[in-house]
């Protein structure tokens, strides 16, 4: 498959949008078994299977851990899911306005051709920040088709990202995963990231990040 990256052009829109909603929202199911394996949610669906059947009798230990299952489910669907109707109503509506206007921003594609067809396999976006008088860029959307993972495609478009930057001077590359995208975050250090902060500052509630069981990691690569 020959891959080549490009700069994001208007007739791409469509198919961006429909593999950045694809790739945002296939973290669900590994966000659910990643909370719902932890000990302390282990203990908890026990816990309430026991109460419920003290309480209710076999009903109730089936109902009760199912709701807090249910519930659990319902966070880390919405984490994701609200991430993605956030971001097809703002930014990703209009990307040449808000990724491509200055000359420091941005947002590029990969493209290849598949069974006679020119499709889209991967995006990256990178914008200039000013922090008093250091300049940076910071690095968004990365997200790559199932038709083309474990082939270097991540790779490739993070570090054209690192060289953008490079060349225009930045002192710095930085972004943020969720700590569920551990692919993810073996690729940034691959490339020289360091993980520098965790926190659950999100657009979603914080009680549905919390019961999500997911933390906001930010990596940062010094050029």
């Amino acid at each position: 498959m020959q891959l080549v990256i490009r700069r994001y052009r208007p007739s791409d829109k469509d198919a961006v949008l429909t593999l950045f909603s694809i790739g945002i929202r296939e973290h669900i199911s590994p966000c659910f078994h990643n909370a719902m394996t932890s000990p302390l949610y282990l203990a908890i669906a026990l816990a309430l299977c026991v109460a419920g059947y003290l309480l209710c009798s076999v009903l109730g230990a089936v109902v009760l851990p199912g709701v807090w299952v249910g519930l659990v489910y319902y966070c880390c669907h919405e984490l994701y899911a609200g991430y993605v109707r956030e971001r097809l109503r703002t930014d990703m509506q209009d990307i040449p306005g808000n990724y491509l206007s200055r000359p420091d921003d941005c947002f590029l594609v990969a493209q290849a051709e598949v069974d006679g067809t020119v499709k889209i396999m991967g995006m990256v976006a990178v914008m200039a920040r000013q922090n008093g008088k250091e300049r940076y860029g910071e690095l968004f959307r990365m997200i790559i088709s199932p038709l083309s993972r474990r082939m270097g495609l991540g790779f490739r478009l993070a570090q054209t990202v690192v060289d953008f930057c490079k060349e225009r001077g930045f002192s710095k590359v930085v972004l943020e995963t969720s700590s569920t995208q551990t692919a993810a975050v073996a690729l940034y250090e691959k490339l020289g990231f360091c993980h520098v902060l965790s926190h659950t500052e999100t657009e979603a509630p914080l009680w549905v990040v919390r019961l999500a069981n997911v933390r906001v990691l930010r990596m940062e690569k010094h050029l």
